[in-house]
């Protein structure tokens, strides 16, 4: 298991968790996200392919449409 903080709430995932899994499990696949990691933003061509780590800080956004 590992520890990441989400939006400043800890959570624990497993260790070979990625940041589309995450996306995944959160229930965001399908909206428009922005991640960032430890204070970069991880482009979502990488999302697949990036793995999360213990100690991982994260910043979620989901874009909200509207007028």
């Amino acid at each position: 298991m590992i520890d990441v903080n989400v939006n400043g709430v800890a959570r624990q995932f497993s260790d070979a968790t990625s940041v589309a899994a995450f996306i995944e499990e959160m229930g965001l696949t399908g909206k428009r996200v922005a991640l960032e990691r430890n204070g970069e933003i991880v482009p979502r061509s990488l999302f697949a392919t990036e793995q999360l780590a213990d100690g991982d800080k994260l910043e979620v956004v989901v874009a909200v449409g509207g007028g």
